[in-house]
Formats: structure tokens, C-alpha cells, sequence
């Protein structure tokens, strides 16, 4: 089968970027002819054709525009028998909402009001045009709560929107770890051995609730709990935070981790209250490593956390209920919460979701 993915260039310390590059490794693995249309920064891939795209850099709206263009004249030109987006293009046959949907995004960060600023409105005018099935065929969400979301603010027909989970590496992210690097990477951040490690990884503070959580960290009981902040963002306004509470000498810095599988083998859970999240590569990657993980109903990923069994679930990202589920995971036995969290991610390889998607293409191919 011919296939084109339309996608940003990969970044070790980006979420959507990982999910992309397994699947991509899985579709040419599976002998599948896939041509990888991007921009100038994407690396080689092995077994794959990459079209890099000339775009404007600056500002973001000419860059978002000059590369949906491009995309579209490759699209139209490459005779795929299937055209898969990841971004917000003007050409698709299908588009993978993998970061959800933008209008819910700002209305959830309380910013109805940027949808004055150019990008903003460029992005939410390619979006109705593809949820509203005018340049896309078909849509994949990547969660059951993401499908719903679709639906109701766009009034697109059940019948088009496909939920295709994300993969994950079950080798690199594996209990196993625990053994092998747990204890460096503890020693590499100033954690003792009886340290409780609470792990929060991801980009884009705000929106992951990294401030509720920090927050959180001044109501638990007793003081030998520690949080790890992987990510890119800005940590400033964090760390004032943190400072003002008397927490900041709890926290540890870690920034964009590229062997980040060596934080979940030093974590004893994972916090992810986030605000939105379509479903964080994080959730599986911690699961799968063996790590309970403490999530927001906000989150796609809720899905496969089950409190009191792989992890916890609060109702919002409030800093009493944060601190309430940390304390209830606290509370349940390490050894059943993290066999019961490799359980739940074993099933989300990334074969898994080739699979569902190869199905996909052969339905809209009849």
C-alpha cells in the first residue's frame, strides 16, 4: 500500500512526535511504501521516503499556511492510495486528531478570547474544515473522550470518526527498568533511597496542570515526597510558585529528558492533572513501565487508569483532590499497583494500532 503521513519533523521530548515516529517504524515494517511529507528539520528514517517541504518560518500563522499548501500540491501529485494528516492541512483522506481539538483546547484553557489572534483563527478555520468532512474523508481520534469532543462542537457523523489508540514500546518502557537505572537516576537528581518520587513529564505546563500539582505537593503527608519535572516550558513562574508554598526545595528540574524512561524507573507515580489532554503518551509509557499514574478525567488517558488498581483519577485538576488521590495511591500495595499497570498498557503496541489503522484504509479504499 501506498501511504503519505503528513506530520512536523520528530522531536525526542514531544509526545505526538514519538507516537508518529512508532507508527510510521510499524507501517514500513510491515512492508507498507510510506512516504513522510515534513518540513527541513526531519532526520532520515530508515525504510521510509521523506519529503521535506520548504515553509516560511515566521510568524506561525505563515509557517502553518505556507506548509498546508505544500503538503496539498505533494498530496495531489504522489498517486497514494491513502493520505494520512497529523497536522492541520488542507488536503487529507484521513486526519489524526492527535492533539485533539483546538476550539475545546482554548475553550478549556479559558482563552475564548484568542480566537481573535491570527493563528488561532487560521487554525480553527482548518479545523472546521476537516472535522466538517470538507478536506478530510475520514477523522481518527485517539481517544473515546477526544471522538465524543469531535462530535458534539462539530456535529460530525459518529460514523466518520474512528478511535485508533496510540502504541507503545513495551521494551523501552519496561519494569526492568526499575533494577537497571532506577538508582542512578535517582542519584542523578539528588533523590535519597526512601524518597517518595512523584514524576511529572510533559510540555506545556499550564495546559498539564503542573501548577495545581505543585500546589498539591504542600498538603501531603508525610515530607519525603519529591517531584521531578520533566519537560520543555518555561519554569519561572513555577518555581515563584513553589517558593511561595516552601515547596521549591521538593522540587527537581529536570528538563527535556531524551532517555526519559530512565524517570519512570526512579518514580514511585506518575502525575498528570492536566486541563486537556487528548491522551498522553505519558499514561502508557509509565503503565507500561510498571508505574501507577495519577491523571485528571480531562485526560483521554483516564481511560485506561483504574483507581485503586494502576492508578487514580480526580474530577479536575484542583490541588485538594490531587493531593487526596496521591495520598489514596500512597496508601494501595507498590508490588499489585505496578503488575497491574504493565497489564493495562500491554495491549497498546504499536502493531496494535497499524492494525486498526491498515483496516481503516482498506474500508476507505472500497
Amino acid at each position: 500500500m501506498k501511504l503519505a503521513i503528513i506530520c512536523r519533523p520528530y522531536v525526542f521530548h514531544g509526545g505526538i512526535e514519538t507516537a508518529t515516529a512508532g507508527l510510521i517504524d510499524e507501517l514500513a515494517r510491515q512492508g507498507h511504501a510510506v512516504d513522510l511529507i515534513t518540513t527541513a528539520g526531519q532526520k532520515e528514517v530508515p525504510g521510509v521516503t521523506v519529503c521535506r517541504l520548504p515553509t516560511l518560518r515566521h510568524p506561525s500563522v505563515l509557517r502553518l499556511l505556507s506548509f498546508g499548501l505544500a503538503a496539498r500540491r505533494v498530496a495531489r501529485s504522489g498517486a497514494y492510495e491513502i493520505v494520512q494528516s497529523h497536522e492541520r492541512v488542507f488536503l487529507q483522506d484521513i486526519y489524526r486528531a492527535g492533539e485533539g481539538c483546538h476550539r475545546a483546547y482554548l475553550r478549556a484553557m479559558g482563552r475564548s478570547g484568542a480566537q481573535v489572534n491570527p493563528y488561532h483563527r487560521v487554525v480553527l478555520g482548518l479545523e472546521k474544515r476537516i472535522f466538517g468532512l470538507r478536506t478530510a474523508r475520514h477523522v481518527v481520534a485517539i481517544s473515546n473522550r477526544s471522538k465524543a469532543e469531535i462530535e458534539r462542537l462539530y456535529a460530525t457523523p459518529a460514523g466518520r470518526v474512528t478511535v485508533v489508540y496510540n502504541g507503545v514500546d513495551l521494551s523501552r518502557f519496561h519494569p526492568d527498568n526499575r533494577q537497571r537505572l532506577g538508582k542512578a537516576a535517582r542519584e542523578e537528581f539528588g533523590l535519597a533511597a526512601g524518597d517518595r518520587v512523584i514524576l511529572f513529564v510533559g510540555s506545556g505546563f499550564e495546559r498539564k496542570g503542573l501548577g495545581p500539582l505543585i500546589e498539591a505537593m504542600a498538603r501531603l503527608r508525610p515530607s519525603d515526597s519529591r517531584l521531578v519535572v520533566a519537560g520543555k516550558g518555561d519554569a519561572r513562574p513555577y518555581r515563584t510558585l513553589a517558593a511561595r508554598l516552601g515547596v521549591d526545595d521538593l522540587l527537581r528540574w529536570a528538563g527535556p529528558v531524551e532517555r526519559v524512561e530512565r524517570l519512570y524507573a526512579a518514580a514511585d507515580v506518575v502525575a498528570l492533572p492536566a486541563r486537556y489532554e487528548p491522551f498522553g503518551n505519558v499514561h502508557l509509557e509509565a503503565l507500561a513501565s510498571g508505574v501507577p499514574v495519577l491523571t485528571s478525567g480531562a485526560a483521554g488517558g483516564a481511560e485506561v487508569v483504574r483507581p485503586g488498581l494502576n492508578g487514580w483519577v480526580v474530577g479536575a485538576p484542583e490541588p485538594g483532590l490531587i493531593a487526596e488521590g496521591l495520598e489514596a495511591i500512597r496508601d494501595l500495595d507498590p508490588a499489585a499497583l505496578g503488575s497491574a499497570a504493565r497489564e493495562a498498557a500491554e495491549p497498546f503496541t504499536y502493531g496494535a494500532q497499524a492494525d486498526r489503522l491498515i483496516a481503516l484504509y482498506r474500508q476507505l479504499m472500497r
